[in-house]
């Protein structure tokens, strides 16, 4: 009797399918068409024109070449857009397109393996993922400030944190309450079917979801902050924080919620939220599940500790292990994973 069984991949087959998957055109919509996100990148490079006028900068992970464009706007002398999936040949027809060949030089290759012919005084990177660190890019962009960033050079964005808050899930609400009201529908009980339901739906993948402002309990806490100028990479490898909050109001707690803004510097900081009491972006919210749900009150307080890694089997791949305690009741431990 055979038995199927998940493949593993070595490292380069993991590497070799998360570039491939950049090498599409439905990311790249994704990502441009996202507004918030894009409109923030160009104001927080124009608006740091002071840094770039003038100045070689270097790209990383430049997609399309849509920031480098925006750095040679910002009056950028010199860009290198450094691109490892095939999307970098549609780099090139895009910076022709624009007329900036002579300005922005598209190279294939991973920031960790390429060469450049000098240091820059800029780096530019639009490396966040899910719950920020899934991709685990930042890795990247720290790689290419310790080897090409000069000593007094700067990082756009440069900063980075995130927010945790107990949420209520609407449509998990409806879909643990379904099984219980098919008996008066159809006339079949079927009410069993709550606790494999309750198992499938409250599970440990870090789910990514729309939250409205509405269906958060508390009021959110910053657990982390990193500053890519000195951050480093065993920092980022294993991010810890604490939260406590106080609930509004009387409720059912379903999940937690977790978001990120990243900042740019300059004399008009702009800054980049994907929290949902900010516009929707491509990025949404990550939701971490309760393995069932709890019932809040006012004041009911909610006290814990998360820590974010990367997988031991994928470093592109996250995990996150919470410990947590909801007012009288048991502590908790939950580990969650996104990408396995």
């Amino acid at each position: 009797m055979s038995v199927n069984k998940r493949r593993k991949y070595d490292r380069g087959e993991q590497e070799s399918l998360y570039f491939d998957c950049y090498s599409d055109v439905s990311i790249h919509e994704e990502m441009i068409s996202d507004k918030v996100r894009t409109n923030a990148y160009k104001l927080g490079i124009l608006r740091n024109y002071a840094a770039i006028r003038g100045k070689v900068v270097l790209d990383v992970g430049a997609g399309t070449g849509i920031l480098s464009i925006f750095c040679v706007q910002a009056g950028a002398s010199k860009v290198y857009a450094v691109e490892a999936s095939s999307i970098c040949l549609q780099a090139v027809e895009v910076v022709k397109q624009n007329k900036m060949e002579d300005k922005i030089i598209v190279i294939k290759g991973t920031v960790e393996t390429v060469e450049l012919p000098e240091k820059v005084d800029v780096i530019v990177s639009e490396w966040m993922g899910y719950a920020l660190m899934y991709e685990s890019m930042l890795s990247s962009v720290i790689f290419a400030r310790n080897k090409w960033l000069k000593e007094e050079g700067i990082i756009l964005p440069s900063y980075a944190e995130l927010f945790i808050a107990p949420i209520i899930d609407p449509t998990t609400e409806w879909r643990l309450d379904f099984w219980g009201k098919v008996k008066e529908r159809y006339g079949v009980d079927m009410s069993c079917m709550e606790p494999f339901a309750r198992k499938c739906i409250m599970n440990q993948e870090i789910a990514v979801n729309c939250v409205s402002g509405e269906d958060v309990l508390a009021h959110p806490v910053r657990f982390a902050e990193l500053d890519l100028q000195v951050a480093t990479k065993e920092e980022i490898g294993a991010i810890r924080g604490s939260f406590s909050f106080r609930c509004f109001g009387s409720d059912s707690m379903h999940a937690f919620s977790v978001w990120f803004t990243v900042a740019f510097p300059g004399e008009k900081p702009v800054l980049l939220s994907t929290s949902p009491f900010k516009e929707e972006t491509h990025w949404k919210q990550a939701i971490l599940y309760l393995s069932e749900a709890v019932q809040v009150i006012q004041d009911t307080e909610i006290t814990g500790d998360i820590r974010m890694c990367p997988s031991e089997d994928n470093p592109r791949h996250l995990k996150i292990h919470m410990k947590y305690k909801v007012g009288e009741h048991e502590s908790q431990e939950k580990t969650f994973r996104m990408g396995e």
